[in-house]
């Protein structure tokens, strides 16, 4: 068995829902050329967890979100481990991490370019992820590399439509009802500080402000019929 078909084995044994490799030389930052290709992580959240999301999150989605959080970085944490000891490098960038330096609500590379990337999904009108099977309904994380991967098909253009669900849904009004393309900004598509704001002010005694997932939960993608 060739070394990407036991990451992938390996991957999913852990706990992956799905997996993609990119190539990412066009869209890494200097400092991280040297690990051109990605491995996405995709963890499934909970179909009765979000399903149980009205107007406000639910405690058990703040805890949901977390535990998947960790789950994701144990996951890349072992696949690193693995890549090293077959002789590359590799790095691990963190589920849900906030890099002041690097800008607001930023971290060290974004995960939905590198899915995007992997022919996994585009990003909807809500400023996330969207896969076919599951919607929006997922937590992501990145692998970098220097192991040559059989990168996916990119995604370059949204199958939103005309939907605009999550827009109207959203409590924060921060979402613009915008089509994503390859290549557009997040702050094109979605007012990150209005989100983040809204929730530390109307959600602080359910998940420390850090989560709300209204605009999950209506996304007809991922939703059980």
């Amino acid at each position: 068995m060739d070394n990407e078909k036991i990451l992938i084995k390996k991957i999913k044994e852990w706990g992956a829902s799905d997996i993609g490799f990119s190539d990412l030389i066009d869209v890494l930052p200097e400092s991280l050329k040297d690990l051109r290709y990605g491995i996405t992580v995709i963890v499934k959240l909970s179909n009765r967890i979000i399903d149980e999301i009205s107007d406000k999150p639910t405690y058990t989605y703040f805890h949901h979100y977390r535990s998947v959080n960790t789950l994701i970085d144990q996951i890349t944490l072992r696949a690193v481990l693995m890549l090293e000891e077959w002789g590359y490098n590799a790095l691990a960038v963190p589920a849900s991490q906030s890099i002041k330096e690097l800008g607001e609500y930023r971290g060290l590379f974004q995960h939905k370019t590198a899915a995007t990337k992997a022919g996994l999904g585009w990003i909807g009108k809500n400023g996330l992820l969207i896969t076919e099977k599951y919607g929006p309904r997922v937590r992501l994380g990145t692998i970098l590399t220097d192991m040559k991967l059989s990168s996916g098909t990119p995604i370059e253009i949204s199958k939103c439509g005309n939907c605009n669900l999550c827009v109207r849904n959203c409590p924060a009004m921060a979402l613009y009802g915008k089509t994503w393309k390859a290549g557009m900004l997040r702050n094109e598509i979605v007012d990150a500080r209005a989100c983040s704001e809204y929730m530390n002010k109307k959600f602080k005694h359910i998940g420390r402000g850090s989560v709300c997932g209204i605009c999950i939960k209506v996304c007809p993608y991922g939703k059980k019929i």
